[in-house]
């Protein structure tokens, strides 16, 4: 072989390799991006479902305020009798 095609073959390698190597590395981050919206997203809905039960909490204890209490509207001017 002479010498051009054996630096010919040499660089076609070494360029193939380069690609397969970026390609791979290029797919591992992707993964990475995805999986980290995935944790964001159960974050997300984790928080969610925090602030709902906080809110059922809420709507309970109001409940149980208004059987144990008279409310008045807070619309209504203080002190009217009607």
């Amino acid at each position: 072989m002479s010498r051009a095609s054996k630096m010919t073959l040499a660089l076609t390698g070494l360029g193939t390799a380069s690609i397969v190597y970026f390609v791979h590395w290029s797919q591992e981050q992707e993964k990475a991006q995805m999986h980290k919206g995935v944790e964001r997203d159960m974050e997300k809905q984790r928080i969610r479902l925090e602030r709902q039960a906080d809110f059922e909490m809420q709507k309970a204890l109001e409940e149980e305020y208004r059987k144990i209490q008279t409310v008045s509207s807070s619309t209504e001017p203080q002190g009217s009798s009607g």
